[in-house]
């Protein structure tokens, strides 16, 4: 990283203002910071060279050394730019992000944390295709960390409250000299935070957070379908220093139903008939998710017919309209039958057979 241009780093000109350098720095950190790409080693890399990129042009005595002497000066004691940029750019540059667009866990002005939202939770939720057609509410039990609430999350005992730190003297950084530049880091005793607990909450050990299984209710719409997602509100874990709770997200899976199927929003119902209904017509009563429904079979219905009824299917969840009820038709071959079933296929036979015909006048071919 060392030997490229800051200023292609940051796609400016040399000629670029504070503020068109602030705002070049502020674009590739929303892309490329950590807490949006976890485990992206490349995006990461992306933002330490940014980082260091704007670690120099945003200051004019490091910038004007830079723009005279390039690396070369910034190498002066020995050092190159990257040394002096070291692995904490991390929590160096937590109060430029947090400044510009309020993320992460940066320190404040005047020393301690800033308010950072909690993180967000999911859940699996199954469903029965029942519940998913008509909608329903049901009541949840959420696993989540929150802010202790015997020391308001301080971690401290109550009335005990947390001392300024000795090391930062409570501003939660401490500087260091590398070469003739100085750099703010995290104190490295109270993390930054400015304070040191000295008693520790009994109930959270000092963590400030404990755990809570928290019962809500939830109404889930007609229509719902695997792979949905809701959004809950605030239902995620606590926020820290003050900060809001984040969401609770739930993920939606249907279980099988024994007697239907769902493709997209059409409700699918596979009807057995046997031969005689095939061939005479008939009139069945299903149960359905709604109530009874009645199926008419007509005549000399073939094996695989689709009987659809509009709009009896599942709601959309997104919009107006319903999909269908699919009735899928099949004929059944009989088994183990009587003797009078028996006799009565057989007499059937003998009609099928006489209006049998070909070319030679053969007529009982196809059965034998």
């Amino acid at each position: 990283m060392a030997n490229r241009d800051f200023y292609e780093i940051l796609s400016v000109g040399r000629t670029a203002t504070n503020d068109e350098i602030k705002k070049a720095y502020r674009q590739m950190a929303m892309k490329y910071h950590p807490d949006r790409n976890p485990g992206d080693t490349e995006a990461e890399d992306k933002f330490k060279e940014a980082s260091e990129a704007y670690s120099i042009l945003a200051d004019p005595e490091k910038r004007k050394i830079y723009d005279q002497y390039g690396h070369d000066g910034l190498r002066m004691g020995g050092r190159s730019s990257g040394d002096f940029f070291s692995e904490s750019v991390f929590s160096d540059f937590e109060d430029i992000l947090g400044g510009f667009f309020g993320f992460g866990s940066s320190r404040s002005r005047g020393g301690g944390r800033r308010p950072r939202r909690g993180r967000d939770v999911g859940m699996e939720i199954s469903l029965t295709m029942e519940e998913a057609y008509h909608g329903v509410e049901k009541e949840i039990e959420v696993q989540k960390e929150i802010n202790c609430d015997t020391c308001d999350g301080s971690g401290s005992e109550p009335g005990k409250p947390p001392e300024a730190c000795r090391q930062c003297g409570g501003t939660g950084s401490v500087r260091r000299n590398q070469g003739f530049f100085s750099i703010a880091t995290s104190c490295p005793v109270c993390n930054g935070a400015g304070k040191v607990v000295k008693h520790p909450c009994v109930k959270c050990n000092g963590r400030g957070r404990v755990h809570e299984n928290r019962k809500i209710k939830v109404s889930f719409p007609a229509g719902i379908n695997t792979g949905n997602k809701m959004r809950v509100a605030h239902e995620g874990e606590g926020g820290l220093n003050g900060g809001p709770s984040g969401d609770l997200y739930l993920i939606i899976q249907l279980e099988e139903d024994d007697r239907f199927e769902r493709e997209e929003n059409n409700l699918i119902y596979h009807l057995d008939i046997t031969f005689a209904q095939a061939a005479l017509g008939d009139e069945i009563k299903i149960q359905t998710f709604y109530g009874t429904e009645k199926i008419k079979i007509h005549p000399e219905t073939q094996s695989g017919k689709i009987i659809r009824i509009k709009g009896k299917g599942f709601k959309n969840v997104n919009g107006w309209g319903k999909g269908d009820l699919m009735v899928i038709l099949g004929v059944v071959t009989p088994v183990k039958l009587s003797k009078q079933e028996k006799a009565l296929f057989k007499e059937l036979r003998q009609i099928e057979m006489s209006k049998v015909r070909d070319s030679s006048g053969a007529r009982e071919k196809i059965y034998n």
